[in-house]
This record gives structure tokens, C-alpha cells and sequence, in this order.
């Protein structure tokens, strides 16, 4: 039987210090918001949209995507490049795994985390470092692997960095998921290796519908991770979604940034 565990609240220091004001807005009861239609953003998501936003991990703006669209925020998991942010990140992914298990008893317990190159390699390194740290009858025996983007052919050889992914349960951690394109890759690479993909984990949900050829057609179509879940039957969760976006702007007063994201989720939200 898996434990059930609360976050810790994180302290930030230095150039990352967090509002505390904000993160008190988003996690004291209040009523579910008629836009979002969800309940208040839980510390541990609070204090990591904080740590993002102190960082410049997290920035409103207007941004090209790889499918075309023009995005009024952008997420980058590779500036999470000091300690203190690290640990935030670390923390966020770790207890949305353990939210995640505890929500789908039917998914064995993990027995290796697997980070895709490259975004992938620290988030799945620190997480498990995390989730040792909190329990460590559960965690400490669990392992960390990740692929090599060209196949090593002197030394130990081979496309795999970590342990052995034959014969193991493989909770895969990756950034961000637009296109899927990374998703299915990674779940072939583990059916290969005769490992078994039980779940992926994000930092960010986009919510947003797969790309087509005539992007404002206005048709339903589900998004990336919709897709995947339907095609291979494989669970996924997120730290955070468009909703808690939303919900994080609403609590900062900045109707500007809110309205151009409420615009562009009834553009393209998902149909899933």
C-alpha cells in the first residue's frame, strides 16, 4: 500500500525568492473559478509557478511556436540551471508523481525513471533524488536511465545511459509535450529495449489540440497527450496545466496576460 504524503513548503532564497502573497492567494480556500472550473492550485504547484516566474522559466509574450502558432507564453525547463531552482523543480515533479500513483492504483510502482535526451536527463536525476529524500523505504532502491542521441560504439556501447530497461516498470519525466512526436519515439525506444512504459510525467500541460495542416479549422481534435493515452493506453499527469495559468494571472491582477490566455486556449483547447 503506497503512503500518502503532503508537500513540504519551499524556501527559495537570493534571486528566486518567492512571493509568499501570491502563493497565499492560490492556496487558501476559496470558490472554484468559473473560467477554470478547478479548485485552488496546491502549494507545491503554487510555489512552482513562483520559482518559474522569479526565473524566467515561465514568460508571457508572443512566441513562434514549432507548429506554427503563435503562443502568448513559453516554457523552458532548460533554465532551471542553478540549485535552488533545481530543487524546485525536483520537488514539484515529485510530489505530482506521488499524487499521480496515489490517483491510479492499477499502475505499478515504478522501478526505473526515465529522462529523454536531452531536457529529460536532470529532471528524471533530481526527482528521484527527491523522492528518495521524502521516502526512502519506497524510493531508495528505484533507478534512473536515459538514451544517448547516437548509439555509443566503443566502451559499454550501446543507446541506453543508467540501468537496463528489459523487464522493468518505466515512469517516463519529460519538460513540455506539443506534438507528441517525442512521447511515441521514447515509447518505442522502451518497447525495444523490453522495458514497459507505465506513465509519463510533464512539467506543463498546454491543453492545447494537435496541429493540422489547416490550423484554425475549428475542428476537434485531442491533444498530444490525449493521443498517446488513447494509442498506447498510457497514462500521463502534469505539474501544472493552462488552467493554473490562467488561475496564477487571475491571482496577480494581470488581466492583460489572463485574456490573451483565455483567447488562445478557446482557439485551440483540446477536445480530450
Amino acid at each position: 500500500m503506497r503512503k500518502q504524503l503532503y508537500p513540504l513548503r519551499l524556501h527559495l532564497t537570493g534571486s528566486h525568492e518567492i512571493n509568499y502573497s501570491v502563493i497565499n492567494s492560490l492556496t487558501l480556500p476559496m470558490q472554484p473559478s468559473n473560467q477554470t472550473g478547478g479548485p485552488p492550485i496546491p502549494a507545491y504547484k503554487a510555489e512552482f509557478l513562483e520559482s518559474c516566474l522569479s526565473a524566467n522559466v515561465l514568460t508571457f509574450g508572443t512566441y513562434t511556436l514549432k507548429s506554427g502558432r503563435q503562443s502568448p507564453y513559453f516554457f523552458n525547463a532548460g533554465s532551471f540551471h542553478d540549485a535552488d531552482l533545481l530543487s524546485a523543480i525536483a520537488i514539484a515533479y515529485a510530489h505530482t508523481i506521488i499524487d499521480f500513483l496515489a490517483a491510479h492504483p492499477e499502475i505499478p510502482q515504478p522501478q526505473v525513471l526515465f529522462g529523454p535526451a536531452y531536457k529529460g536527463i536532470p529532471l528524471a536525476c533530481c526527482t528521484l533524488l527527491e523522492l528518495r529524500r521524502i521516502d526512502r523505504d519506497t524510493w531508495g532502491k528505484v533507478r534512473y536511465s536515459f538514451n544517448r542521441k547516437e548509439k555509443k560504439d566503443h566502451g559499454e556501447g550501446g543507446g541506453i545511459v543508467g540501468a537496463a530497461l528489459r523487464d522493468t516498470e518505466v515512469l517516463v519525466l519529460d519538460d513540455v509535450i506539443t506534438a507528441g512526436t517525442a512521447m511515441r519515439e521514447t515509447i518505442e525506444l522502451v518497447n525495444k529495449e523490453a522495458g514497459r512504459v507505465i506513465g509519463f510525467v510533464v512539467a506543463v500541460d498546454r491543453m492545447e489540440k494537435m496541429p493540422s495542416a489547416s490550423d484554425d479549422d475549428g475542428l476537434p481534435r485531442p491533444s498530444a497527450m490525449g493521443q498517446i493515452r488513447k494509442e498506447y493506453r498510457v497514462p500521463t499527469a502534469s505539474i501544472v496545466t493552462l488552467n493554473d495559468l490562467i488561475e496564477l494571472l487571475r491571482s496577480q491582477g494581470d488581466e492583460k496576460d489572463m485574456a490573451r490566455l483565455q483567447d488562445y486556449k478557446s482557439r485551440y483547447l483540446a477536445s480530450d
